[in-house]
């Protein structure tokens, strides 16, 4: 058991931290609380099962047409929909809640309200200490991995990342120093769904896709955010594997755990907000940014 949850969390970890990243840099650029997030992760999902089921494409050439399709649709839904309302946070996340079900609506009209599988893309499985791990969900370890140290060398190693960074810390002290914030946060808009897409697309082999998808993994991100501090990648990362392997240990230690995992990261969630509501790496008031 102890390495059946070593493994599992390893793994859920990675696919929260990707959703969670993508959630904190938004939030820390542009100060939006992007609630239809996780809805871009399962249009991923959907866009690849088309590809690889319906038009018979390549695993890799769907993921990749996925994930740019996708990436694009988000840069001109914030364009139209979220950047016409920024300055109003409460319009903000009312116009986020409405695409999140705008496309749940559309999925569900589109494919029905069935599950839908895709066929496992890689066969076998290798043992690591002494439990056998598909390589599908090695797939979804490495590219996770993969995935964020793209987005640490960007952050660090590039114009652009500098740039990312010093809107996020000073909004106002960029924009004075000649940066152009809207196209910086569009920018962050893009990055941010390019990572929830490559979760939806590595893990629809493993999971089915419904229109309800989203729904699961929204609520266990912003447990991580909160656990982690809004705004913070690092607490992102960190707050993801702490919850990945709290998961862990519920499902497999406890009676029916699987059905209380959510319960449990919203517990947390409350704890933290109550402990400590700027959350493990946050700050405690933004007039300190």
């Amino acid at each position: 058991m102890f390495q059946d949850i070593l493994v599992t969390g390893l793994v859920n970890g990675g696919v929260y931290a990707l959703l969670a990243t993508g959630f904190s840099l938004i939030f820390g650029v542009a100060r939006i609380v992007n609630i239809a997030h996780t809805s871009f992760y399962m249009l991923a999902a959907y866009c690849f099962y088309w590809l690889l089921v319906k038009a018979q494409l390549g695993f890799v050439a769907a993921g990749l047409i996925a994930v740019v399709a996708v990436t694009a649709l988000s840069v001109l839904c914030y364009r139209l929909v979220i950047e016409p309302v920024r300055q109003h946070e409460a319009a903000v996340l009312i116009a986020t809640i409405a695409l999140a079900y705008i496309f749940q609506e559309l999925m569900l009209f589109g494919f029905g309200g069935h599950f839908l599988g895709i066929p496992s893309t890689l066969e076998g499985a290798v043992r690591v200490l002494g439990v056998a791990i598909p390589y599908q969900r090695l797939l979804i370890l490495a590219v996770a991995a993969l995935m964020l140290t793209a987005v640490w060398l960007l952050l660090y190693r590039t114009r652009l990342g500098l740039a990312i960074r010093a809107t996020a810390n000073d909004l106002e002290v960029a924009n004075l120093m000649g940066m152009n914030v809207h196209r910086i946060a569009m920018a962050s808009v893009a990055i941010s769904v390019a990572l929830a897409a490559v979760a939806g697309v590595v893990v629809a082999p493993v999971f089915v896709v419904d229109p309800f998808m989203w729904l699961a993994p929204l609520v266990t991100m912003l447990a991580i955010v909160v656990l982690g501090g809004l705004g913070s990648i690092k607490g992102s990362l960190i707050g993801a594997l702490v919850i990945g392997y709290v998961e862990a240990i519920t499902v497999f230690t406890v009676p029916a755990g699987a059905y209380l995992k959510g319960a449990v990261a919203l517990a947390i969630m409350v704890i933290v907000l109550l402990a400590r509501p700027e959350g493990l790496f946050g700050v405690a008031f933004e007039e300190e940014r």
